[in-house]
């Protein structure tokens, strides 16, 4: 079985739901070794210093960034933590928006998350809310010191979670030169647009992923095949399942509570008027009361 790539909390408003990040693709290139013609020896890289050309043991490598043309500055590993946000444990979602508004090239790399046990109320309250009102969540998660930009949108029974790229690492379209304007600025006839409908019509099928396959992989490994005997595997050993966190969304929550609570945290009313209120605010639990606080602020 797969190994889990995280473990913490998805959460929306104040709802907590304890889940896994698992792999959402395999990997199926087939990986070759460097040899020596001349006697079919493997060949070994070397990390070596490029003044002295002694090997450097990987104990005496530090990470640094060039900022001019020789000139680096080091970074330790504290350096690159405290860019990291405090919180490695959880998926906060920040927005849902329309499923139709986010273009192809924002979307990278797909997992699945996978509710823990007496999660799955939650787990699938989100699933089936997304479902309905065609929206995705868009949140961030760190993995190992890396933030990430991420989706939450559903498929089938399962909540994947697919990470994204930032705007800055998009080219913008309009750097290349592309035919702009209308079909009869190129001069093609109604006729001709016609034609090309009608032979997309007749190549229209219904999707199946299945269909289609790595026909290269396929015969490059029939070529393997022939030259090799004999193939080994190993067993992974199972994982066990993550402590779930004090304020973690289980099938026993009273999830309407939870969302009252955090539809009147997101609502925006106008400091003055707020001021005004005297109505002594009901008592929430320490942790959802502080979380409450914040996104209030946050969405003022």
């Amino acid at each position: 079985m797969a190994r889990p790539i995280w473990s913490g909390t998805l959460s929306f408003g104040l709802l907590n739901i304890p889940v896994q990040l698992m792999p959402g693709t395999r990997g199926t290139d087939l990986s070759f070794r460097m040899l020596d013609a001349r006697d079919k020896s493997p060949i070994r890289y070397e990390r070596v210093n490029a003044d002295t050309g002694e090997e450097v043991p990987w104990k005496e490598i530090v990470k640094a960034f060039e900022y001019d043309k020789g000139s680096y500055v080091v970074l330790e590993q504290d350096d690159i933590r405290s860019a990291a946000p405090e919180s490695h444990d959880a998926i906060e979602v920040e927005a849902f928006v329309d499923v139709e508004a986010i273009g192809p090239q924002y979307f990278e790399k797909p997992y699945v998350l996978v509710p823990a046990k007496k999660a799955e109320k939650g787990y699938v309250l989100l699933r089936e809310t997304l479902k309905s009102t065609g929206r995705i969540g868009i949140a961030r998660v760190v993995i190992r010191t890396r933030e990430h930009l991420c989706a939450v949108l559903p498929q089938g029974d399962a909540l994947l979670l697919v990470m994204m790229r930032y705007p800055q690492e998009l080219t913008d379209v309009a750097d290349y030169a592309l035919p702009a304007g209308q079909a009869g600025d190129y001069r093609i006839s109604r006729r001709e647009l016609e034609m090309a409908e009608s032979l997309i019509a007749s190549m229209e099928s219904d999707w199946k992923p299945a269909g289609y396959k790595d026909e290269f992989r396929a015969r490059l490994q029939k070529v393997i095949e022939k030259r090799i005997k004999a193939k080994g595997g190993k067993v992974r050993k199972s994982l066990e399942e993550p402590a779930l966190r004090e304020d973690a969304a289980t099938n026993v929550v009273d999830f309407m509570s939870l969302l009252q609570q955090s539809i009147d945290a997101k609502r925006r009313t106008p400091a003055r008027k707020a001021a005004k209120k005297t109505a002594t605010p009901a008592k929430k639990p320490r942790k959802t009361a502080k979380r409450a606080t914040k996104k209030a602020k946050a969405a003022r």
